[in-house]
């Protein structure tokens, strides 16, 4: 008697999204997922490494996990301001294209990433005060089973090997569900993208975080060195 195919993980997102990613898939290769501690399962914050569209797109199209990441509200808020944001400060500031080549390919690739966007069921994120919208939408992930990833890495120099920091907006989502009864597992990642291997370090609950480093930047600089260390790691000397 066969033995049954072992049901495959989908992220719970609509059909023609997930016809859309078989399609994807030709450019972004399935990387090795490794789990130093625990898999997450729900109401994790997964902070990540960006390495441009590589991590995004690699977690998005293979982690064997539900998710629902964080973006800046530009890539959320329709062509005209996604073509502006993703022209001028992601290929321009970020990335180091030439702005009127990154201009020129945009015509292109922002409607593509514009219809990408529309079923990734991105929650968006702010700088002022609407980061409440982005608290309460990622709150009603949570009691949905899912998980948040973030890329919180200050990249006003693009993205580098070596993390230079965090960004805090985590914490406060952590501490924020911390006092609504939810206390949140916070994972270190790093991908690394030359050897196609993403790895997940152990998790850590907000609760014991508090202890060790009691304030946002405290918070900020003790996962942003987890995650650098991930990036050191010698991959050898981890066990399959």
């Amino acid at each position: 008697m066969k033995k049954a195919k072992p049901i495959k993980f989908k992220q719970k997102r609509k059909r023609w999204y997930r016809a859309l990613k078989r399609i994807i898939k030709v450019r972004y290769k399935e990387p090795k997922f490794i789990f130093l501690g625990e898999k997450p399962t729900t109401n994790a914050i997964i902070l990540s490494n960006h390495v441009g569209t590589d991590a995004p797109m690699s977690l998005e199209i293979y982690a064997p996990f539900h998710l629902r990441m964080w973006g800046t509200h530009e890539m959320n808020s329709g062509l005209r301001k996604m073509y502006r944001y993703q022209s001028r400060v992601y290929y321009h500031e970020k990335k180091g294209w030439n702005l009127h080549l990154a201009r020129l390919f945009c015509l292109l690739a922002s409607p593509l990433t514009n219809l990408f966007y529309k079923g990734l069921r991105l929650i968006s994120t702010y700088q002022d005060l609407r980061f409440k919208k982005t608290v309460k939408e990622s709150l009603e992930a949570f009691k949905d089973g899912d998980n948040i990833v973030i890329f919180p890495e200050v990249s006003d120099e693009g993205y580098l090997d070596e993390l230079k920091g965090f960004h805090g907006g985590f914490c406060i989502l952590a501490e924020i569900a911390y006092k609504h009864g939810i206390d949140t597992y916070l994972y270190a990642s790093y991908f690394k993208i030359k050897e196609k291997v993403y790895l997940f370090d152990k998790p850590i609950l907000y609760s014991e975080l508090k202890k060790i480093a009691p304030t946002r930047l405290e918070m900020a600089r003790y996962l942003v060195d987890k995650c650098n260390a991930l990036g050191k790691l010698d991959l050898n000397k981890i066990k399959s």
